[in-house]
């Protein structure tokens, strides 16, 4: 037991050190990444489709990597914003880490990119415990998933810069509990602003890009008290212009395989 969190604490130390250097380079090429974490069927693909199209549409130069275990569908599905979009296939896979975020983008992101959104897979348990060199953590959640989600994934909710509640315009249907949820919130993340949002009524869209570009013109976004140090303060400057809750320690023995779309 002893040799296995020392294995866990070694891999996640590793990823913090590349992510910190990643982070870094970023700041450099004034790129502000935004790391997306939800469960599957959240609607975060269908969101994020229509936040590059209004990034676009407003002439902020942005990609997207999307991560999945399987298929292109979502890389399919954002290239029709027409944004530079790369599919990453992690082979089992349940989290990217911030080595591959480095190789992937390596060589791809265009050198006028001003926010690239990393689209994690389908998961609110392994990917909340590993940093991407990210300067803005968003989790989102439906409201058909249940108000109660922060507190059973108090780490990839606790660790948010933003939450992002989505397909508001289902919660009476739902008969979401918007009040509860905002306590659960506050209960692990005390502060953090929530917005909501709909992909199909564009509820919230615009607000949410603001948030981003807030970010990315320098305003320090929100301190998660349960974020790292890392998370916490990225010293990430443009200028105007409770642990992890799984762990697969990346040892899955797949390669991710990387698709441009």
């Amino acid at each position: 037991m002893c040799r296995s969190i020392d294995v866990r604490t070694a891999v996640l130390a590793k990823n913090d050190g590349l992510a910190a250097e990643l982070r870094a380079d970023l700041a450099k090429r004034r790129v502000t990444a935004v790391n997306l974490l939800s469960s599957p069927g959240s609607g975060k693909t269908a969101l994020l489709e229509l936040v590059l199209r209004r990034a676009l549409s407003r002439d902020v130069p942005v990609a997207a990597l999307t991560a999945d275990l399987a298929t292109e569908n979502d890389a399919r599905r954002l290239a029709r914003s027409g944004a530079p979009v790369k599919q990453v296939l992690t082979g089992g896979l349940c989290h990217l880490e911030s080595a591959q975020v480095r190789g992937l983008i390596d060589g791809w992101l265009p050198p006028a990119t001003r926010v690239l959104f990393v689209e994690n897979v389908g998961n609110l348990v392994c990917p909340a415990s590993y940093d991407l060199g990210e300067t803005l953590r968003v989790t989102l959640m439906s409201v058909t998933e249940g108000e109660d989600k922060p507190l059973k994934y108090p780490t990839a909710f606790g660790a948010a810069h933003l939450v992002v509640l989505t397909k508001a315009d289902l919660a009476e249907a739902a008969a979401f509990d918007d009040a509860a949820f905002a306590t659960a919130v506050e209960r692990v993340n005390p502060g953090v602003e929530i917005l909501r949002t709909s992909a199909r009524t564009g509820q919230g869209l615009d607000t949410l890009l603001d948030r981003i570009l807030t970010v990315a013109d320098g305003v320090p976004p929100h301190a998660p008290l349960l974020a790292a140090d890392h998370l916490r303060d990225h010293g990430h400057h443009h200028g105007p212009a409770e642990g992890a809750d799984h762990d697969h320690g990346g040892h899955h023995g797949h390669a991710p395989r990387a698709t441009t779309a």
